[in-house]
């Protein structure tokens, strides 16, 4: 690592308000040093973000930072864990001031929300690349997982649908953007705390990253299960209803970037879920045969048209670039 690379880790990264006492060796060194507790298992994300694929280019610095924390926060969240630890490796055309320092301040901002310390990391020249890995901890075996959904369980998803999906939309027509939309598009709000109320109660659990369709599949595949979904019943706000009325179900049924909690529990357990401090609604059920059978509002069977995103597609499969 050449002297300048130093210099930027140090000017723009080291200096962050979060300390942890579980930190023993952080910024500096080879490799950094934390300590776990005596009961506790360490639960480790790691997403990558890449200009034009994950953000449009024009998209700011502090919301790439801010979502870049964010979606590694929705992981954690979606195994019950509390977040820890974080280490950055940063791919740049060039080093820019004005660029790194808004880029460290959305990183951090979300960072100090979730007492998250940056503890090491990479930094080198190339196209705009951005990879977080995130470390967080639970109890001993306590973690949520996706392959323990049983028949007979409520699906349940936080938050909306679809608003991220269409700020995107709206992007790549050069629309007008819906405020809110855009807001969900770029900076995600994490369910941490949904998902560590979730410990213990939930059988499966997935957050949101590629469309509901294509997540909620990941749970049914890995449980060998299938669902019915009231289309009905899906929580949208009234700008995403309006692009369901000619029967375009795609927005929240496809779309990716939403960065909610999709996850299934017993009927009985969905009383304990009425004091949380984001939206939740029972949008279906888990059933024996596979698939995912989507009714609509007049009764009749839809069929979706697409699985969602894939990056290795031979054809994009949803208008989103996450």
């Amino acid at each position: 690592m050449s002297c300048s690379e130093f210099s930027l880790i140090e000017k723009y990264f080291s200096r962050q308000a979060i300390s942890r006492s579980d930190v023993l060796l952080g910024i500096g060194d080879d490799a950094a040093v934390m300590r776990l507790g005596l009961d506790e298992q360490l639960v480790v994300s790691t997403d990558t973000m890449v200009a034009g694929v994950h953000f449009p280019e024009a998209t700011s610095p502090f919301d790439i930072g801010y979502k870049l924390m964010a979606v590694n926060l929705s992981d954690l969240a979606a195994m019950g864990a509390q977040p820890r630890w974080a280490s950055l490796a940063l791919t740049l055309p060039e080093s820019n001031d004005d660029w790194l320092a808004q880029f460290a301040a959305g990183l951090f901002e979300l960072a100090k929300q979730y007492s998250v310390q940056l503890v090491g990391g990479d930094t080198t020249r190339g196209p705009l690349t951005l990879t977080l890995t995130l470390q967080g901890t639970v109890a001993s075996d306590q973690y949520l997982q996706r392959n323990t959904a049983q028949p007979g369980d409520a699906i349940v998803v936080s938050g909306q649908l679809g608003d991220a999906g269409l700020a995107l939309r709206q992007l790549l027509a050069k629309d007008n953007i819906h405020a809110e939309g855009l807001a969900r598009l770029n900076r995600p709000t994490p369910r941490v705390v949904l998902g560590q109320s979730l410990l213990g109660t939930a059988t499966a659990v997935i957050d949101i990253s590629d469309g509901l369709i294509a997540d909620l599949g990941h749970i049914l595949d890995a449980s060998k299960l299938g669902a019915q979904i009231q289309l009905a019943d899906l929580p949208l706000s009234e700008t995403v209803k309006l692009t369901t009325k000619d029967g375009d179900w795609s927005l929240p049924l496809n779309a990716g970037d939403d960065y909610e909690l999709c996850f299934t529990l017993p009927e009985a357990q969905l009383a304990r879920l009425d004091q949380q401090d984001c939206l939740l609604t029972k949008i279906g059920r888990v059933v024996e045969k596979k698939g995912i059978e989507c009714i609509t509002p007049a009764g009749g069977l839809f069929t979706p048209q697409k699985a969602g995103y894939n990056h290795f597609s031979s054809a994009l499969q949803a208008e989103s670039l996450s």
